[in-house]
């Protein structure tokens, strides 16, 4: 059977992986987990989320389904966060017999959850049709990403999927400063990147796979294999681990980005990868966040934001000029595109006025007063006015992405691109 769960978290602690982890240990009194767990990101910009929007997915080989069911919806009635108004938990639970029959259904909702906004009572709608086994809690909004991660396991061959490692702290441990030496973290970095990232910022020297908040993940390694990940963590030195475990996700993967072929298609609480040309010069608001405007082919125009937490990408936003053809990606709201990647396609000319060169000697003419033209007094030379040069601009064309320390979970990262226009120095 397949076993989805989701939202049991809170913003001040806990966290659905770390159930999951508990689970993959208790489940086996009752039969043989058959794969790795399941993580999936849903919809970043859904405001009622918790912190990271997550799911889980378990499988088991088990001849004893109805003990499965009561012992994860008491685990979950035990550990999750239910004071919060955030927390709302849901469980889902799949016989074998029912593969077939849902894999379509669900792999669809999939994507719609990760890609849209799914109202509650389409989950329960679903669940009712499809006489699918399943325990909500509260309003039970977590049955939309439990019925996802089930998604996401019936379509394992499917799907983009990357890997990450984590290590959970001691219970008595939550909520107090995590033990860990940072300078480890750079050197589990450098011995794995790029099959490993998001690990630290080099840029910015900081470690981004440390939480800091009260739940109970001490750290997390992402990437390409079960294997790498478990490298990279062999390698980190850092207080004591309770237990830890490797997850399957679609973390990196850039699921959530819909095509748009124009701005009016474009949406709140959706990301999209996004052509157009940069119509208005960038500028620094107060708070240190860059917003320029691009114009699509039909004329339309949107706001695009390089916020502050993206640090040194915002230096690069700094240099796009009117005219520049660009491709966004990146998620909207308010009606702003917030940007996660941003490949530049095209670079305008750029041209300035300046005073003209003396044909003989090579030097700048000088002015002979207004009206008069310009001339050298060396050489005797002159002109009547002043030139128009083109200026070398300090940018190339290429694929650029936000550093690390600001990437969501689901943006897929330069160091899994295989490209030769990426442009790694604002990246990492």
């Amino acid at each position: 059977m397949i076993i989805g769960i989701d939202d049991t978290d809170s913003n001040e602690g806990m966290c659905t992986t770390y159930l999951g982890a508990l689970l993959l240990e208790e489940l086996q009194e009752y039969g043989n987990i058959e794969t790795l767990p399941l993580l999936v990101r849903l919809n970043p910009t859904i405001p009622y989320k918790t912190r990271g929007n997550a799911a889980v997915a378990l499988k088991l080989k088990t001849d004893c389904p109805e003990k499965v069911i009561a012992h994860v919806t008491s685990r979950i009635e035990e550990l999750a966060r239910m004071e919060c108004e955030k927390t709302n938990p849901g469980a889902v639970f799949i016989q074998d017999k029912d593969y077939g029959r849902l894999r379509p259904v669900l792999m669809r909702f999939l994507e719609e959850a990760v890609r849209d906004v799914i109202e509650i009572k389409k989950a329960k709608d679903l669940i009712s049709i499809l006489g699918i086994a399943s325990k909500g809690f509260k309003n039970g909004r977590g049955l939309i990403g439990a019925l996802a991660a089930c998604g996401a396991m019936l379509d394992q061959d499917g799907l983009d999927f990357t890997f990450e490692h984590l290590a959970y702290r001691q219970k008595d441990r939550w909520g107090t400063p995590r033990e860990v030496d940072k300078k480890s973290f750079f050197e589990a970095d450098k011995e794995t990147y790029p099959e490993t990232w998001d690990t630290v910022d080099l840029t910015n020297r900081l470690v981004v796979c440390v939480p800091h908040s009260a739940d109970p993940v001490l750290f997390g390694i992402r990437g390409e294999s079960p294997e790498i990940v478990n490298k990279a963590a062999s390698l980190i030195r850092a207080e004591p681990v309770e237990r830890f475990a490797v997850y399957r996700t679609n973390q990196g993967t850039d699921m959530h980005l819909l095509p748009a072929q124009n701005i009016a298609e474009t949406r709140d609480m959706h990301s999209y990868r996004l052509e157009g040309t940069v119509s208005a010069a960038p500028k620094t608001l107060e708070g240190g966040h860059v917003i320029f405007a691009v114009r699509d082919r039909e004329g339309a125009e949107i706001d695009c934001a390089a916020f502050e937490p993206t640090k040194n990408f915002r230096s690069l936003i700094r240099k796009l000029v009117p005219g520049d053809l660009i491709c966004l990606s990146g998620s909207v709201t308010s009606g702003t595109l917030n940007i996660e990647k941003i490949e530049i396609k095209s670079l305008a000319p750029v041209s300035r006025e300046e005073n003209p060169m003396c044909p003989e000697c090579g030097k700048h003419m000088k002015s002979s007063g207004r009206g008069q033209g310009f001339r050298c007094k060396k050489c005797g030379t002159d002109s009547p006015s002043k030139v128009r040069s083109e200026v070398d601009r300090d940018l190339d064309p290429g694929l650029y992405e936000v550093p690390p320390c600001a990437r969501r979970h689901l943006a897929k990262p330069l160091a899994r691109e295989k490209r030769r226009d990426i442009r790694l120095n604002p990246a990492r």
